[in-house]
Parts: structure tokens; C-alpha cells; sequence
């Protein structure tokens, strides 16, 4: 018998090459599975050609004791077991077409070795010891080379005339051809699992930044709308409020004949619609606030301080301690957001006289300070409504916190702190 060589001349069948096995570990489970599926055909072209190979073969040796044309029919049989049930095992379809290609290409392999011991039958060994890794698992395969390699030494040990003389050399080869082809196996077999494992993580992970995703699209959405019930809230609402006072007090006025007051007050209610117009588009465009356009800061709060003091007659007085500088867009909406809650809270629920607003320029952050003169409330025995909630929103985005509680000597006092 010629020595059986190693199954380690040809890649295992289990990974295209070892070069597409290092990409595939990059590769999720369904881009390996179209990657084997790509170079499944050079599989079959290798084992079409090495039968090709053996046909040439056995036309150009001397025939066998029985001809050549058996070895030829058998040949042809090992093609036909592989086009029937050999390109499905491959593509792992079913485990009986393996097990059915195999048997077949196996006992038509021996055969020929029987009938024409002279013939190069190591050539089909580059094709099916391959192909059992390539169609089994670990242990099957283990076992299917283990009982082909003993079935390829009862074929050259038996039909010797002194059987016992063939047998250590037959032995070597067998052992030494099982260890070579079990190592390489289980060795590609291994770096295959490790690339199924690789992309089977690339899934869940794929998976799960498609849920992230998804969580953080229905969190946006939700911080949106707390975004937009705020400016609202802030804007409109408190517009409205002042609408509904100020037409309530023209009415009272033309109750009492005062037409001078109730013109005053019909001149303000037109005045702080067309404030809450601007103030709607730059919600829908996204902008900064109505009383920022082209205004710093401090003159936005002194507008709205003598806006205020105008419509309700409280004394409303605003004042700047440090060097006023820019504080960037959205530290400046919260600071004016903070005034504009708390002097509605002011008119609607105080009963103040007056009111002080003062902004604080420090070196490390920034100040905001509303005073009244009014009753004032508890806080501990007063729940925070939902203007107060979404003013510590605002300022928990910046980093900053906002505190409420007595005056001194009577009243409220808001803090509102933010870091520059």
C-alpha cells in the first residue's frame, strides 16, 4: 500500500482559507454563512478535479488485473456520490446526505484498491479525508477517519502474502496519517467555532445598539416634548394668564365708565399677544427665546421686569452685580426662563407689593435671585408644581440647581445657579 498521506495538503473544508477565516471573525453569522456559500464551489471543483485527475491516471497506466474499466466505473461513481449527496454535505443540508456520500465514495475508493492494488488511489485521499472534516463535526469526523484509515489498512495488509510483514508499515502510516489529519481537523474546526462565536456576538451586538438606538429615538422624543410642554409652559401659558387678567380688569374699567383704563389695558392685551405670536414661532423655529432677539441678557430682564410691572402694578426692579458676558445660548434661555416662572408665580399667588430680580456674575458660575414681598408659602407643606419641575430640569441639564424658599423677613425667595 502507499503511504496514506495527510489530509493537511489540502485546507479543511470546514473554512474556505485560513485567510477568509482571520476576515470572517469580523463578519456577522449570516455574512460567514455567504462567505462559505461563496467558496463552497471551489470545494466541488477541487473534488471534480481530483477525480479528473485519477481518470487521466487510470487511462494512462497499465490496466489492472481486471481491466480499466472498472477502476473507470468506479471513478465515475465517486463523481456521482459527490454530485448527489457529496454538494449537499457540504453546504451542511442534512447529516444523512454526509453520511450517505461518504459510504458510497468510500466503498467505491476500497474497491478500486481491491481490484487494482497498482493504482494511484493516494490521490483521492487529498479530496476525501478534507471532505469528513468538511461534512462532520469533531467527534463524527474523528471516528469516520478513524474507520476509513482502518478499512485502507485491512485493504493493503490483508491481500499480502505474508501479512504479518506489512503490518508495522502500514500501522506507521495509519497512525501517523490519523494524528496529522485529527490535529489539522480539530485545529480548523476550532479557529471556525471562535469565528462562529465572534460573529455571533457581532449579532447581539448589532441587536442590541438597534434597541439602544430605539430607547434613545423614544427618549428624545419624550425629552422633546418635556422640552416643549416647558417653553410653553413658560411662554404661552403665562402670556395667556396675563391676557385673561388684563381683559378682566378692561372689562371691570368700562364697567365703571373708565375708558382711558380699559384702552390701557386693551393696548397691553395687544402687546403681550404679539409678545406670545413671537414667542410661538421662535418655539416652532427652534430659536431663543422672544425677549433674547437682539438683546443681551440684562436688557431682556429689564424688559420683562417693566413689562410685568406694567400689566399688574407690582414694582417689579431688576439689577446686575459683576461684568455681564455672554453665557451662550441655552444658559441664558434657562436664566430668563427661571424670571419669567417665578414673577408669574409672583403675580398669580403672592400678593406682593414689589419684587426684586438680581443676577449674580462670579467667577466660576452665575446667579439668579427673585425676591417678593408677598406671603409667601412653605415649601415642605407645598408640592412643586409643574413650572418649578421643569426650571430644575432645565438647570440639572446645565449642571446647575435652583432652590425656593422664605424671604427674609417675609415673601419667597428663588436661587437659581448655574457654573460658567
Amino acid at each position: 500500500m502507499n503511504p496514506a498521506p495527510s489530509p493537511s495538503c489540502e485546507p479543511s473544508p470546514a473554512s474556505p482559507t485560513a485567510e477568509s477565516t482571520e476576515s470572517s471573525t469580523e463578519l456577522s453569522s449570516d455574512q460567514l454563512a455567504a462567505v462559505w456559500r461563496g467558496q463552497a464551489k471551489w470545494w466541488h471543483l477541487g473534488c471534480y478535479t481530483l477525480v479528473a485527475t485519477a481518470i487521466v491516471v487510470a487511462l494512462l497506466e497499465p490496466p489492472g488485473p481486471h481491466g480499466r474499466w472498472p477502476t473507470l466505473a468506479l471513478l465515475g461513481g465517486i463523481a456521482l456520490a459527490y454530485t448527489l449527496f457529496g454538494r449537499r454535505a457540504i453546504m451542511r443540508e442534512e447529516t444523512v446526505y454526509a453520511v450517505l456520500y461518504q459510504l458510497c465514495a468510500w466503498t467505491c475508493l476500497l474497491t478500486i484498491i481491491a481490484l487494482d492494488p497498482g493504482f494511484e488511489s493516494w490521490l483521492l485521499f487529498f479530496c476525501l479525508f478534507p471532505q469528513i472534516w468538511a461534512t462532520f463535526e469533531v467527534r463524527p469526523a474523528l471516528i469516520a477517519t478513524g474507520l476509513a484509515l482502518l478499512a485502507l489498512f485491512t485493504a493493503a495488509v490483508a491481500p499480502a502474502d505474508d501479512p504479518s510483514a506489512e503490518v508495522p508499515g502500514a500501522l506507521v502510516s495509519v497512525v501517523i496519517s490519523f494524528a496529522l489529519s485529527a490535529a489539522l481537523g480539530m485545529f480548523i474546526h476550532r479557529i471556525i467555532g471562535e469565528a462562529e462565536r465572534r460573529a455571533g456576538i457581532i449579532d447581539e451586538l448589532r441587536s442590541t445598539r438597534a434597541q439602544l438606538a430605539a430607547v434613545e429615538r423614544a427618549q428624545g422624543v419624550q425629552d422633546e416634548r418635556s422640552r416643549l410642554s416647558r417653553e410653553i409652559h413658560d411662554t404661552l401659558a403665562q402670556g395667556f394668564t396675563s391676557v385673561i387678567a388684563l381683559s378682566r380688569a378692561a372689562t371691570s374699567a368700562l364697567d365703571r365708565g373708565d375708558v382711558a383704563t380699559a384702552r390701557e389695558r386693551l393696548s397691553m392685551i395687544e402687546g403681550t399677544a404679539v409678545d406670545n405670536l413671537a414667542e410661538a414661532r421662535v418655539i416652532v423655529a427652534e430659536l431663543t427665546p422672544g425677549h433674547l432677539q437682539s438683546r443681551t441678557l440684562v436688557e431682556a430682564l429689564a424688559r420683562l421686569t417693566d413689562t410685568v410691572t406694567r400689566e399688574t402694578g407690582i414694582r417689579v426692579t431688576s439689577s446686575v452685580e459683576g461684568e455681564p458676558a455672554p453665557l451662550g445660548g441655552n444658559a441664558e434661555v434657562v436664566l430668563l426662563r427661571g424670571v419669567q416662572e417665578a414673577l408669574s408665580n409672583v403675580r398669580r399667588h403672592s400678593g406682593a407689593a414689589s419684587a426684586a430680580v438680581t443676577l449674580a456674575y462670579e467667577a466660576e458660575r452665575v446667579a439668579l435671585e427673585v425676591t417678593d414681598d408677598g406671603a409667601g408659602f412653605d415649601p415642605a407643606s407645598t408640592p412643586p408644581g409643574f413650572g418649578l419641575d421643569g426650571l430644575r430640569a432645565r438647570a440639572a441639564e446645565l449642571g446647575g440647581e435652583v432652590s425656593i424658599g422664605r424671604g427674609t423677613p417675609r415673601g419667597t425667595r428663588l436661587v437659581m445657579e448655574l457654573p460658567r
